[in-house]
């Protein structure tokens, strides 16, 4: 059975933020759909210590051999804990905001623990980066309360931009699907119609998600 993870990056509830919205829709209709193995990452609710120096003094004390902190092995734990939900995924669904022209801190968290060399990429003999998961699918699933698709706005985003960079780029995967609900602030009169119609389009995308992968 096909193995989905889907990682959620707001913690706002779905009656306020719509990126919560989406991912409840997008996993009660997988859910609906069935034949998927689906599990959820929530970054607000995991243990997620900032990734910094603890980390670093933790792999230099694991080559030396000496005891770890509280502190160290907390982190260690947690970044393991992330890396296995990953590994462990065929599908990654992100579910995330749009918060000061970025991702939350949260999810930044998440990704600092799976980008390793030797984890989702490595170095060749020429120093290139080689993606080490390329059979790994990612959804992308964003909401954001400004437009920033016109031509002027899209360069200020870097939340989706941030995303397809790691995942599609550097890490190789398959980026098969994106939904982004936008202009909801941005254009309170439309802001209803805005919402129905993008999660619609999210329905649409756990339906395609399903239909792919129920035979497998």
């Amino acid at each position: 059975m096909t193995n989905v993870l889907i990682v959620k990056a707001n913690d706002r509830p779905a009656a306020e933020g719509i990126s919560s919205k989406m991912y409840e829709v997008f996993l009660e209709t997988l859910r609906e759909e069935g034949q998927l193995n689906v599990s959820t990452y929530d970054v607000f609710k995991e243990d997620t210590p900032y990734f910094g120096q603890t980390l670093f003094d933790a792999f230099g004390k694991i080559q030396s051999g000496e005891e770890l902190t509280e502190d160290e092995g907390r982190l260690l734990k947690a970044r393991q804990k992330a890396m296995d939900a990953f590994a462990g995924a065929d599908v990654i669904v992100f579910a995330f905001p749009l918060w000061n022209l970025t991702i939350p801190a949260k999810l930044q968290t998440f990704i600092d623990y799976i980008y390793a060399s030797g984890f989702t990429f490595k170095y060749d003999a020429e120093g290139n980066l080689v993606p080490l998961m390329p059979d790994k699918k990612i959804i992308l699933l964003n909401a954001r309360g400004g437009i920033y698709s016109t031509r002027e706005m899209q360069p200020m985003d870097m939340s989706v931009n941030y995303m397809r960079t790691v995942f599609g780029s550097l890490f190789g995967m398959d980026i098969v699907n994106e939904v982004i609900i936008e202009g909801h602030n941005a254009q309170p009169d439309r802001s209803l119609e805005i919402i129905e119609e993008g999660m619609e389009r999210v329905r649409e995308a756990a339906r395609d998600l399903s239909r792919v992968y129920q035979n497998q």
